[in-house]
């Protein structure tokens, strides 16, 4: 199932934050005076009147180098507009029109995305003939608002979400939806190309070097099967932070849409701690996880080298060391397809349905053993 994506933009220390917790309804991203501190997942989910979308908070990252934050900004922004279906352009009534804010505009403009100008730190009606002045920027409509306590935000969701679908009207794609995830330069593209036979992606020895994250559709056996490549985007300037950001996104939306996520490792490098994280996530989505160690034809092989290799992952895994490990080579199309069987395997048993009478069968003698012990202790 796609969902709308929706991103806040804007200059930092505007109040992003705060409304992406407003419209999440949890308090994941940190907010705080000091501009700059949205650092990590800044991803979820909105639900409004039956219709649901995902939420992209931008964060405010600024470079220490000032010459540096207005490419910081405009990066950010212009890697928003790829990523989302419509744009919150938030601005800060308490700053009035800034110069930055007039960039920004203008690359909205220029994308011919949806976009909404909104007025944040609009507490109250009084402050409502300041927000007046954002007029100016040459937009039909603005929103004033309050991300702190909720002011009018209603409103903004009203019209945010008015052509997108209601939720129980979204198609749902029967199809295997595999996402392809891990750190920049595991081959992730290169699975793709070898899967699908062309060259779908750009391939260099270069971190980071695909564009778009595009679905595409492998037919295999008469199936077609959903390969999510999430390679990330090119670092066309000095400014990494906010790329490796929407990298990250596109990770986080790839996983929440697909049915079994393959963590791609490099064998040269192994498990890192990034990983982890992609890990953290599949769970919290309750996806089907493999984990597919690549690049394996540069590894000398000796007696027992991947038992060896799968116990060092398997042990920094911890409660996660089901997932299933698979050695290949994108390169040399090594059990590349054997993964591929893999993925359909675990998706078979994410989809069964255990009978409620196997399912205490199996678990009430297991508890009362934990029960019986816990008596024997107490006694001792």
């Amino acid at each position: 199932m796609k969902l709308p994506i929706v991103a806040i933009v804007g200059r930092p220390n505007v109040g992003k934050s705060t409304l992406f917790n407003r419209l999440i309804g949890k308090r994941e991203a940190i907010v705080d005076d000091q501009s700059g501190v949205t650092r990590d997942r800044n991803y979820g989910d909105c639900e409004w009147n039956g219709k649901i979308f995902h939420i992209i908070d931008t964060g405010g990252y600024v470079p220490e180098s000032s010459d540096l934050f207005e490419t910081a900004i405009r990066e950010q922004v212009e890697v928003a507009i790829q990523e989302a279906d419509s744009i919150i352009f938030l601005v800060d009534v308490k700053d009035g029109v800034n110069p930055v804010d007039k960039i920004i505009i203008d690359i909205l403009r220029q994308s011919g995305k949806i976009f909404f100008l909104v007025v944040n730190k609009v507490d109250a009606e009084v402050h409502t003939i300041a927000a007046a002045e954002f007029y100016s920027l040459g937009v039909e409509k603005i929103y004033d608002i309050s991300a702190l306590s909720g002011r009018k935000t209603g409103d903004l969701l009203d019209d945010i979400t008015k052509n997108f679908p209601a939720s129980d009207l979204i198609k749902e794609d029967k199809r295997l939806k595999i996402a392809v995830v891990g750190r920049p330069n595991v081959g992730k593209s290169s699975l793709t190309n070898a899967l699908l036979g062309i060259e779908r992606s750009i391939v260099t020895d270069i971190p980071g070097t695909t564009r778009d994250s595009l679905d595409s559709v492998l037919k295999y056996y008469g199936e077609e099967i959903v390969l999510i490549d999430t390679a990330g985007l090119r670092k066309k300037k000095k400014v990494e932070e906010s790329i490796e950001f929407f990298s990250n996104i596109r990770s986080l939306k790839a996983i929440s849409e697909c049915d079994v996520t393959v963590l791609m490792l490099d064998a040269q490098t192994g498990f890192e701690k990034q990983d982890q994280k992609i890990i953290d996530e599949v769970v919290r989505w309750r996806k089907g996880l493999i984990i597919a160690v690549n690049k394996w034809d540069l590894i000398e092989k000796e007696t027992n080298t991947a038992r060896k290799f799968e116990e060092a992952i398997k042990e920094k895994l911890g409660t996660v060391d089901f997932a299933p490990l698979i050695f290949i080579s994108a390169l040399t199309k090594q059990r590349i397809f054997k993964l591929i069987e893999l993925c359909k395997k675990v998706q078979d048993e994410r989809s069964k349905k255990i009978p409620t009478s196997e399912l205490n069968d199996t678990v009430l003698p297991e508890i009362e053993k934990i029960h019986l012990r816990h008596l024997q202790a107490v006694k001792k």
